[in-house]
């Protein structure tokens, strides 16, 4: 039996408008959604009808969860993963499914959407022809 296809998919960060027909497309169409968390994903999910069942898929459960969604791979079925806001496995959960996946063969597919990073270099007014991302800063002040 082939292996299924993860696709990692890029959900709005902040306007549940700013998502794409096409990850809205694979949304529907898949077997199974891995979300960061389901409570969150529920609004985004519900605002275009979409009923794929869903499993959360977050950092403090991430390996166990990974074994587990490997395991629907190999069974041939399909899955998207998304986290919160913007793109799974960057300062999210996901990197360890993708990991796993394509050490097993599956076939990965991103599915690009909005980025906080991109959107801040764009509107900061810096030169944007070279730059360098080390991770997003820190929430609040002192915590460095």
């Amino acid at each position: 039996m082939p292996l299924g296809t993860l696709y990692i998919v890029g959900t709005p960060i902040g306007n549940l408008e700013d998502v794409s027909a096409r990850a809205l497309g694979i949304l529907r169409e898949v077997d199974l959604i891995a979300c960061e968390d389901t409570r969150h994903s529920r609004t985004l999910l519900a605002r275009y009808g979409i009923s794929t069942r869903r499993m959360s898929y977050y950092g403090a459960k991430e390996k166990g969860k990974a074994r587990e969604l490997t395991g629907y791979l190999e069974e041939g079925k399909d899955i998207a993963l998304i986290s919160d806001a913007g793109m799974p496995g960057i300062a999210d959960p996901g990197a360890l499914i993708v990991k796993e996946a394509v050490e097993r063969g599956a076939r990965i597919v991103p599915i690009p959407g909005p980025s906080a990073l991109i959107a801040a270099l764009a509107a900061s007014g810096l030169p944007s022809n070279r730059f360098v991302f080390e991770g997003f800063l820190p929430r609040g002040a002192g915590r460095w």
